[in-house]
């Protein structure tokens, strides 16, 4: 009796385990294809996405090198991954779970069906469906951003426009739009994201202890979220931060800066090692030059 229980909890906990690792994908985002037929363009800058976010866990694919962790990072070219479809990919690239970072405010919409046509130019057999409707906005060309700032109310105004068939400028209304601010480390996500009224502006809070530069500069960007825009963006430079003076590196003594600027603590260190290595073989030379004079008495004696 108590053997049968046990097997029965093991297979539980098997079957609990085996369905953790199941990673679910809505429906709607399973049947999900690219806007734009992947190419030897697109290809090549997937590789580079590739190469930069996504090779230090995943490995080379085909190398099967990818990191130890649990579960493991499946290989790009192995069938467990191009077993699923392009909108599951795109799904777990944004979403991310568990060790698998988000990647939804990092890589662009754009990027990330990039992303996808490098990892299908691992699959012979693999067949392109393009989506014949994006979505909203899937007709809006030749997008244009512009950001303002509201300096009085510590907010952020992006504003999109568009050419309509007859040429004439229109806003774009009903777009999902974020607000970056650069940092050295990637992009900061300022506020939630926005979508843009019947007027194509979407406003932004913008926080009041954000630092600056040295003058309160900011470097800020608007990406829309939908990829059915392409690779629209807008940046621009605003004095919307506090003034904050950042040193540079080597402004001040450190094992990494220049002679000049060693840790006093180093020099000496090193003065002292160099004057004791010069005694010791001073001090040897000596002691070999009294040997020599010692044996020269000896035999004229």
């Amino acid at each position: 009796m108590i053997k049968r229980y046990f097997s029965l909890l093991l297979i539980v906990l098997i079957s609990l385990r085996v369905s953790a690792q199941v990673w679910v994908v809505p429906a709607e985002n399973e049947a999900k294809k690219s806007p734009f037929a992947f190419d030897d363009q697109s290809r090549k800058a997937g590789g580079d996405i590739y190469m930069t976010s996504c090779k230090s866990c995943h490995g080379e694919p085909g190398k099967n090198n990818s990191l130890p962790l649990v579960p493991p990072p499946p290989d790009m070219a192995s069938a467990k991954m191009q077993g699923n479809s392009d909108g599951a990919l795109q799904f777990k690239i944004t979403t991310g779970r568990g060790p698998m970072p988000s990647f939804k405010n990092t890589i662009s919409g754009t990027d990330v069906w990039k992303v996808i046509s490098f990892v299908r130019s691992f699959n012979d057999k693999y067949v392109q469906e393009v989506a014949t409707n994006a979505g909203p906005g899937a007709a809006v060309q030749n997008v244009k951003i512009s950001i303002t700032w509201l300096k009085e109310q510590s907010q952020v105004q992006a504003t999109l426009t568009a050419p309509s068939k007859d040429k004439v400028i229109m806003p774009v209304a009903g777009a999902e739009v974020k607000l970056f601010a650069k940092r050295y480390f990637g992009n900061l996500l300022i506020d939630e994201p926005r979508n843009t009224d019947a007027s194509g502006k979407a406003i932004f809070n913008f926080p009041k202890d954000l630092p600056g530069d040295s003058t309160g500069l900011v470097q800020l960007v608007v990406v829309p979220s939908s990829e059915a825009y392409g690779e629209t963006k807008a940046d621009t430079t605003l004095a919307a931060g506090v003034p904050t003076y950042l040193p540079p590196l080597n402004e001040k003594r450190a094992m990494w800066n220049v002679v000049q600027k060693a840790p006093i603590w180093l020099l000496l260190s090193y003065t002292l090692a160099v004057l004791g290595a010069w005694g010791f073989i001073i001090y040897v030379m000596l002691q070999i030059r009294a040997i020599y004079k010692a044996g020269s008495r000896k035999e004229n004696d």
